[in-house]
């Protein structure tokens, strides 16, 4: 055990530590280096050597290396017999040791025994015919001898095991050194036979193109379509293009083009379409172009369908396609295709989207083609489709409405709307259909239809205020003014403030002040809201110049908050007040009312914890008054006082 852990006055560091460790390492102990004097010297060498290797394998009969190193020793010794023996021995123990035979080879040919080394390839590319590197290397060492025939007699045995690409195309390029053009071409039409892969057509047509016999060239790209079909990929119709285009031949060119486009997969051809678009650019017109560039995106927009065939956007890019195309027939086709997919649910929120193909599609006929009936069939199918009952559209009647006006068919329209109120009777509908009426100068017909809307929608302020509007509008005060009572007499609105408010501005703008004022006090006798004081006081302040109202208006809040104990609201109309003084009161109206400002304190209070057991104390923000009376303060400290003492009782007791 250590005891004493701190840290040593002397340190060391790492770097001298691994210094020390390598300069105390002990170096290998190295051989002496033997020279020898005679014959005699040198036997007993080669006997010690060969009883060191003999025990070596005898005791590893499986290692290679051992038996490796022991057979090209005995070659720089110049005893090849005997380096030959040990080769045979390791090859009997493991005849499939790649790396064996070619360092017996390789010895063999070292030293220039080159019978022998014939031998040894023979025995190896019989025993071991799909190694491949046994043939390129006999039939290498052949053509160096500048033994021809040898070396093509190797090549034909070698291809009668039908070897890999490479194989026939190291044959292939014997030949052509050879200046034997018509047997490389055997060659290689003995290859695409063997292996007629889009490959071996390739390098056929390469082949035949650089020997200029370009009949044979092309046909070897056709026969390489006729043959694999649909297993060839962009890049062969790119290469049979480009050949025809290095021939001049562009009509060739582009209608290989065309064919490739048509019969590969559209996300397999992109290189293709983009080589085919700069061809167009450099040989072909714009009309070309531009067709290729159709094409192209409805390649793309037709895959994205078939996907999905519910996603709409992609039929609307689709749409407008065609549409600056301006085939009406391949318009109409992809519309109606669009308008199949149905969503699969009725839920207004899947409908959204696909409603707009409906409208764009009759838009389409009424202003691109200018067939109304047409139009109006879309239309009425579209009214079919939409499960009104669920749900519904007031955008869809709008539009349908303002076609039949455009088409100056105002009966028609009417009907739409009116069956709009029916099925929908959303607000929208209601306020569409006043508004077209009220363009046309048919105040009754929108008295209807607002008084509809009241019917349907009782407690929509909306409903209250339009009417009231309309009724503004054409100078109809009393109505107006009827309608405002009856508004504010409703005993359920959603928001009756807007009520309220549409009363009071319509007596102000009628100049009516009085009339404004008593709605106002009938508002505050329904509502203590703080903001209706705040709304009153600036009322009486800005619009009916009664400085002394507005004051009176803020003290009667004040009074009130200051009943209820609300004090937020109370130092609210306070700072109301105050700001109301600064703008149109003097001196001393603003000093007296600063006096009256609260101030904002910090108390604590007495709060229940969650195990019910003792109290806790949390911090909150409360007003001070000044005008609160000194005893209602002390009251105030001594009910606190009390409570206090009350809750001391009680621990005590417990």
């Amino acid at each position: 055990m250590v005891r004493n852990k701190t840290a040593n006055p002397q340190q060391i560091t790492a770097e001298q530590l691994l210094r020390e460790a390598m300069d105390r390492q002990e170096q290998e102990a190295k051989p002496p280096k033997q020279y020898i004097a005679d014959e005699d010297e040198l036997v007993m060498y080669k006997v010690r050597k060969r009883k060191e290797f003999e025990d070596v394998i005898r005791m590893q009969r499986q290692n290679v290396g051992a038996w490796c190193k022991y057979a090209l020793w005995e070659a720089s010794q110049q005893e090849f017999r005997r380096a030959r023996s040990i080769f045979e021995r390791v090859l009997h123990v493991e005849y499939q040791n790649i790396s064996i035979w070619l360092k017996y080879v390789e010895m063999e040919m070292k030293n220039k025994f080159v019978n022998h080394a014939r031998n040894i390839f023979d025995r190896v590319t019989q025993l071991l015919p799909r190694v491949d590197q046994f043939w390129y290397k006999y039939a290498y060492m052949e053509e160096l001898l500048a033994n021809y025939a040898g070396a093509r007699g190797i090549f034909e045995r070698w291809m009668e095991w039908e070897p890999d690409d490479n194989a026939w195309i190291q044959y292939v390029k014997f030949e052509e050194r050879c200046k034997e053009v018509e047997k490389a071409r055997r060659v290689m039409e003995r290859y695409v036979n063997v292996r007629p892969t889009q490959e071996a057509f390739v390098r056929l047509c390469k082949f035949e193109e650089k020997h200029n016999n370009i009949a044979r060239c092309r046909s070897g790209f056709e026969k390489g379509v006729e043959l694999l079909g649909n297993e060839l990929d962009e890049k062969f119709y790119m290469k049979f293009a480009q050949f025809e285009q290095r021939q001049k031949e562009m009509e060739r060119a582009q209608a290989i083009y065309k064919l490739a486009l048509d019969v590969l997969p559209k996300g397999a051809s992109d290189e293709l379409y983009r080589a085919y678009v700069s061809f167009e650019k450099q040989h072909g017109d714009r009309d070309a172009i531009e067709e290729v560039v159709l094409n192209k995106r409805r390649f793309i927009y037709e895959e994205a369908i078939k996907k999905n065939p519910r996603n709409y956007d992609v039929w609307f890019d689709y749409a407008r396609l065609e549409e600056s195309c301006g085939d009406v027939g391949r318009i109409r086709e992809v519309y109606e295709r669009a308008i199949a997919n149905r969503p699969p649910v009725q839920q207004k929120r899947f409908w959204r989207r696909y409603i707009y193909l409906w409208i764009y599609y009759a838009l389409f006929e009424e202003l691109q083609t200018g067939d109304v009936s047409k139009a109006r069939a879309v239309f009425d199918k579209l009214l079919l489709v939409v499960p009104h009952k669920q749900f519904s559209f007031a955008k869809i009647w709008k539009i349908y409405a303002e076609f039949e006006v455009r088409q100056l068919n105002l009966d028609r329209a009417r009907r739409i709307f009116g069956r709009a109120i029916a099925e929908c009777s959303k607000e929208r509908i209601f306020l569409d259909y006043a508004d077209l009426e009220m363009r046309l100068g048919n105040i009754d017909r929108c008295r209807k239809i607002y008084e509809k809307f009241l019917e349907t929608h009782p407690h929509n302020p909306k409903a209250w205020s339009v009417y009231v509007d309309l009724e503004d509008s054409v100078g109809e005060v009393d109505r107006a003014r009827g309608l405002c009572e009856l508004a504010i007499q409703q005993e359920r609105l959603d928001m009756p403030e807007l009520v309220w408010k549409r009363f009071i501005d319509l007596e102000v703008s009628c100049e009516e002040l009085e009339r404004a004022r008593a709605v106002w006090l009938r508002l505050l006798d329904k509502s203590n809201h703080v903001r209706v004081f705040i709304a009153y006081s600036e009322f009486e302040a800005s619009t009916a110049s009664s400085v002394p109202n507005a004051r009176e208006a803020l003290e009667r809040g004040i009074k009130h908050f200051k009943a209820e104990q609300r004090a937020d609201e109370r130092a609210m109309l306070l700072e109301q007040w105050l700001k109301l003084e600064r703008d149109l009161g003097d001196d001393a109206a603003i000093e007296a009312i600063e006096k009256r400002q609260p101030k904002r304190v910090k108390k604590r209070r007495a709060v229940q914890t969650e195990e019910g057991q003792a109290e806790a104390y949390e911090e909150y923000m409360d007003y001070v008054f000044p005008d609160d009376k000194p005893e209602q303060q002390n009251l105030k400290i001594l009910e606190m006082a009390h409570a206090w003492k009350k809750r001391k009782l009680t621990q005590a007791a417990a």
